[in-house]
């Protein structure tokens, strides 16, 4: 199962050979991809203001794309930090599959997680992406979007290259603990825009499922079961999916991900924009755009 996750998927794939031409150190990743990027929802702490054209590179999926995008700006070599006016806009999914895909080009076995992070505000799971390498006989977290002002700015007391997984939460350990009563449905979602609830922890889980199988999509696409703000969940469902991806083998997730309700589709429906968009090509080995 390792080696599945050592090659690139349909959003981790390279740009003209410039990834692996990186190192395999997760700090120096997260180097990286801080001098490329700003989280769009923290611009302001770094002294920059995102309008709405510049908040367009949050909606490119495949990591390729983003590159582009990252080059079009300055022709710069990636591991030179760019001006903090000429890094794009991103979120923690773009901090993320850009490490994960670096990893991949480099051999290294990496995946996206999708879960929750209880490190930004306290007392609440915060609805985050980390990446997960395999490093020393085991599945390590690292967060690539938190740096040194960012430290600064949430009370994180451990080492961002190795998230204890109490401190984030995949998805099926959000559903589960939320499923015995351990955790309130109301400790999940996302302060910025005042929303919790078994909904969103339910669309993680799917989304993470979605990550597990390297298709690797936005934290607003939506499709199939993933329930919306108020809709009935099917909660059996959901108990199996989460133990699905909980296994450490993943044994049952790419027969269970192969069910119409959960399998991901050509096409989904990008939440924030209202529009149906195409994130899987048509014939395999394609980017999709």
């Amino acid at each position: 199962m390792r080696d599945f996750f050592a090659s690139p998927g349909p959003m981790t794939g390279d740009l003209d050979g410039v990834l692996a031409g990186l190192t395999a150190d997760v700090a120096g990743l997260a180097a990286v991809g801080h001098g490329l990027m700003i989280h769009e929802h923290l611009a302001g702490a770094y002294g920059v203001n995102f309008d709405a054209g510049d908040r367009e590179t949050v909606h490119v999926r495949p990591v390729p794309r983003l590159l582009e995008r990252v080059l079009a700006v300055s022709p710069a070599p990636l591991t030179t930090p760019r001006p903090l006016k000429l890094r794009i806009a991103g979120n923690c999914r773009q901090f993320t599959v850009l490490m994960v895909a670096a990893l991949r080009a480099r051999g290294v076995p990496a995946r996206a997680r999708c879960g929750f992070g209880g490190y930004f505000t306290p007392g609440f799971f915060e609805d985050h992406w980390v990446c997960e390498y395999w490093t020393d006989e085991r599945w390590r977290l690292v967060d690539g979007q938190i740096d040194d002002r960012q430290l600064a700015m949430f009370p994180i007391d451990f080492d961002v290259t190795d998230v204890p997984r109490a401190a984030f939460l995949v998805g099926g350990d959000a559903w589960r603990r939320y499923r015995r009563g351990e955790v309130s449905e109301n400790a999940f979602g996302l302060t910025v825009t005042a929303e919790s609830g078994a909904w969103w922890i339910a669309q993680n889980l799917l989304r993470d499922a979605a990550a597990l199988r390297k298709v690797e999509l936005l934290p607003w696409d939506t499709w199939g079961a993933m329930p919306g703000p108020g809709e009935p969940i099917d909660e059996e469902l959901f108990d199996r999916l989460a133990e699905a991806t909980l296994d450490p083998e993943l044994a049952g997730l790419p027969e269970l991900m192969a069910d119409p309700r959960l399998r991901v589709p050509r096409a989904v429906r990008n939440a924030v924009r209202d529009a149906e968009e195409v994130v899987l090509p048509a014939a395999p080995g394609r980017v999709p755009s």
